[in-house]
């Protein structure tokens, strides 16, 4: 640890350095726009080279060009996270080209709006695959890794639909329930091996996620009128947490789920 001069002119410890991500590899999926973008360039901030997914091929090009500025390495692939063998590819390809992966940001996510009753049965299948299962099969096989090195981070984002039912959204609230649950059961059992599991729930952010509520009068009046901070989030509004999560700032945190939300929940 670097020590600073404090303001008796004695040497104390520079907590700040907690904090820093140089000399660390991240894989943040879901990285071509909204919260993915923000939390792949946020790491490349704090010192992180970054390797992005997202659904198609060149999807990731500005988030590189972006994480390129801070003069970090960063690299993209492209995979569909609803096909499990496109998933399984995609880890032989990370293990392949990457001697090692540090942190684990499980951010790509989707959703589909339909009455219960009249739910698809694809859109239910496609939305578990994305949300749920590509989560648990991406840390299965990079958290085996970093249970050999014993040191790893993996973050999940979850949602405020992790802690509530939201209207019209049945395979989101369920996946992303099953999100908070697969964070603190992987939490349990990794600990151990200095492996940190949390999560991530924002709250209402301006992405395409929530464009339709955006464009719905009364529904974003609702929303609005519950958050304290009376705004939608930005996607940089993320990145904070996100860094403290993937930081040694954050050893002694596991199984948690950080709500960053306008203070949504605590109304």
């Amino acid at each position: 640890m670097k020590y600073v001069n404090n303001v008796e002119g004695n040497m104390a410890p520079n907590h700040l350095n907690n904090f820093s991500l140089h000399g660390k590899t991240a894989l943040v999926t879901g990285a071509s726009r909204g919260l993915g973008q923000a939390i792949a360039v946020g790491l490349a901030s704090a010192g992180a080279d970054v390797i992005c997914t997202s659904s198609k091929a060149g999807g990731c090009d500005n988030t590189v060009s972006s994480i390129k500025a801070y003069e970090k390495d960063a690299k993209a692939y492209s995979a569909e996270l609803s096909d499990r063998k496109q998933v399984k590819k995609l880890i032989e390809e990370m293990k392949k080209n990457h001697a090692q992966i540090d942190i684990l940001v499980n951010n790509a996510g989707t959703i589909r709006r339909h009455p219960a009753a009249e739910f698809p049965e694809k859109d239910w299948d496609d939305v578990i695959a994305v949300n749920l299962d590509s989560i648990f099969f991406l840390s299965q096989q990079i958290g085996a890794e970093m249970i050999k090195r014993k040191s790893g981070k993996i973050i999940n984002v979850a949602s405020l639909l992790s802690f509530q039912g939201g209207i019209l959204v049945p395979s989101y609230a369920a996946s992303k329930h099953a999100v908070a649950g697969l964070t603190k059961a992987l939490a349990n059992e990794w600990a151990k091996y200095n492996v940190q599991v949390n999560a991530i729930a924002p709250g209402y952010f301006s992405t395409d996620n929530t464009q339709k509520l955006r464009d719905d009068p009364v529904r974003s009046k609702d929303i609005l009128s519950r958050i304290p901070a009376q705004r939608w989030g930005e996607p940089n509004d993320i990145i904070g947490a996100a860094i403290f999560l993937a930081s040694s700032a954050s050893d002694y945190v596991n199984g948690h789920i950080l709500t960053v939300d306008g203070g949504w929940m605590a109304r």
